[in-house]
C-alpha cells in the first residue's frame, strides 16, 4: 500500500514546468473584456444538488497565460466578494489558479461553505513552494477549504495534495484506471481526517457511476444534462394537472371560493401548498391555515407565482431533476431581478413567469403552445415564450445565454440591453442562492 502511496503522490524530480508560448487559444483577455461569471451545480451521493462550482473562463487547469488567468480570477473573486448577502448555506466550490492565491481579493472570501478548486501555476523553485503552502495553511486557520485538482506531474503536486481537504480529479481528461488509483490513494492517505472527494467535469453516465462506485463524494458537469428526469411521469402527475388548472383559475379571475374548492380536490397538493406558504422564505406574520386565508392574505399574483414555482417541485428529485428545477427557478428569478432596471414598467409577477415558463416544456414534455393555451398567461410573456419578440425577450435571450454560459453569446445580449458584466453576474449570483433556498424547503 506505501509503495503505492509513494507512487501516486510521492514528489517526482523536480523539473521547472515550461511556460506556455501564446497562442491565439492562450492570448490575455483584453483589458476592457467583459468577464462573466458561470456557476455550475454539484452534486452529492444521494443526486441531490449540494452545491455549485464557481468560475469564468473554466474549471480545469487553466489554457490561459498567467496574466489572462490572474485576470479571470480576480473578476471572479470581485464578484463573489460583491454579493455577500447573496450566498447561501451551500457548498460552494471556488475554481483558482494557486498563483491567484495572493491577491487581495482571496483575504475577503467569507470562510463557511467554501473551498478553493484549485489548479496549481507553474512553480520556480523551493522558495516559492515554501510559500504557497504557508498560504494554505494560512486560509485553513481561516476555516477556507482546499481542493486539489489531481496533477501529479507538477512538481510541488506530492507535497500540497497532503495539505488538501478535497482531491479533485478532472474526469474526462483522466483514465478509469486513474481515478480509482486516485480515489484509493487519497482515501488511503488521510490517516483519520474526513475524505472528501470531488469529480469534475463528468461528461457522461458512465463516467458518473464510475466515479460513484469509487467513492466520491461530489459531482459536476455536463453529465446531469443527460440524466433523465422525472419529467416523463410529470405529464401525467395529477398534482402538476391540478396546479396547470389552479394557475388557469388564478389568471381567469375566477372567484376565490372556485380557485380554494378546485385546489382542496387534492389534499396532498393542499397541504403542499400550505407548509410551502408557512416556510421562512415568505416571512409572513400570521400562519396561513387555509386555502382561501392564502388567497386573502398573499393576494392571486403572489399566490400564481408560488404555484408556478410548486410546478417543478419533484417527490424524490434525481439529478437531472435538480438541474431542471434549478434552471427554472434562477431563470425566474434573475428575470426579476435584471428586470427591476431594464424593464421598470413591466410587473415583477410577468417578468418572473417569463423566466420560469421558458422551461415548462421541458418539465411537461408537452408543446409550450399548448401549454400557455391553458393559462391567461400576460401578452408579454407570451409573446417572448412563443415568438422571440416583444418588451420581455431580449432579457429572456440574456438569461438564457447567461445559464448556458458561452460569453460569446452572453456579451451581445448584454450590450444590446447596456448592462455590465458586474451586474449580471451579481444578479446571477442572487438568483442561484434564492434558487437554492427555495429548493430547500420541498420534500
Amino acid at each position: 500500500m506505501f509503495a503505492h502511496l509513494k507512487k501516486l503522490f510521492a514528489r517526482p524530480p523536480r523539473v521547472m514546468p515550461p511556460r506556455q508560448a501564446t497562442t491565439p487559444a492562450t492570448a490575455a483577455a483584453k483589458p476592457g473584456d467583459a468577464i462573466f461569471l458561470r456557476r455550475d451545480a454539484v452534486f452529492d451521493r444521494r443526486g441531490q444538488l449540494a452545491g455549485h462550482l464557481f468560475h469564468t473562463r473554466g474549471a480545469l487547469p487553466a489554457t490561459l497565460d498567467d496574466a489572462a488567468r490572474r485576470q479571470a480570477d480576480s473578476a471572479l473573486l470581485a464578484a463573489l466578494n460583491a454579493s455577500k448577502a447573496a450566498w447561501n448555506a451551500n457548498l460552494a466550490f471556488i475554481s483558482l489558479s494557486s498563483a491567484s492565491l495572493d491577491l487581495a481579493a482571496v483575504d475577503e472570501l467569507r470562510s463557511a461553505n467554501l473551498a478553493l478548486l484549485l489548479d496549481l501555476a507553474p512553480i520556480a523553485d523551493a522558495a516559492q513552494e515554501a510559500a504557497l503552502i504557508a498560504r494554505i495553511e494560512a486560509l485553513h486557520r481561516r476555516g477556507i477549504a482546499i481542493a486539489l485538482l489531481r496533477q501529479p506531474k507538477h512538481p510541488s503536486f506530492g507535497e500540497i495534495i497532503h495539505l488538501a481537504d478535497y482531491g479533485a480529479v478532472p474526469v474526462a481528461a483522466t483514465e478509469p484506471s486513474l481515478i480509482r488509483d486516485f480515489s484509493i490513494a487519497f482515501r488511503a492517505s488521510r490517516q483519520g481526517r474526513p475524505v472528501d472527494l470531488f469529480a469534475v467535469d463528468i461528461r457522461t453516465t458512465d463516467e458518473y457511476r464510475l466515479c460513484h462506485l469509487w467513492h466520491f463524494d461530489y459531482f459536476h458537469g455536463s453529465f446531469a444534462a443527460q440524466t433523465s428526469p422525472a419529467a416523463d411521469e410529470a405529464a401525467v402527475d395529477p398534482h402538476k394537472m391540478q396546479l396547470l388548472h389552479a394557475l388557469h383559475l388564478l389568471q381567469s379571475d375566477a372567484e376565490t371560493a372556485e380557485i380554494a374548492a378546485a385546489l382542496r380536490q387534492d389534499p396532498p397538493l393542499a397541504f403542499r401548498i400550505l407548509r410551502y406558504l408557512n416556510s421562512p422564505l415568505l416571512g409572513l406574520d400570521h400562519r396561513v391555515e387555509s386555502l382561501t386565508q392564502a388567497l386573502t392574505l398573499l393576494g392571486r399574483q403572489r399566490l400564481t407565482r408560488w404555484l408556478a414555482v410548486l410546478l417543478f417541485a419533484v417527490r424524490e428529485p434525481a439529478v437531472g431533476d435538480w438541474l431542471l428545477i434549478e434552471s427554472a427557478l434562477t431563470r425566474g428569478r434573475l428575470m426579476e431581478l435584471l428586470g427591476q432596471t431594464l424593464l421598470p414598467g413591466q410587473p415583477a409577477d410577468t417578468l418572473f413567469l417569463t423566466g420560469i415558463f421558458s422551461r415548462l416544456e421541458a418539465l411537461l414534455r408537452r408543446p409550450l403552445a399548448e401549454l400557455l393555451a391553458e393559462i391567461p398567461l400576460a401578452e408579454d410573456a407570451r409573446a417572448a415564450l412563443l415568438h422571440g419578440n416583444g418588451p420581455c425577450a431580449p432579457l429572456l435571450a440574456l438569461v438564457e445565454a447567461a445559464e448556458s454560459f458561452d460569453p460569446a453569446r452572453i456579451a451581445p445580449h448584454a450590450e444590446a440591453l447596456a448592462i455590465s458584466a458586474d451586474a449580471v453576474n451579481s444578479a446571477l449570483l442572487a438568483a442561484t442562492a434564492w434558487a437554492s433556498e427555495v429548493s430547500e424547503h420541498w420534500g
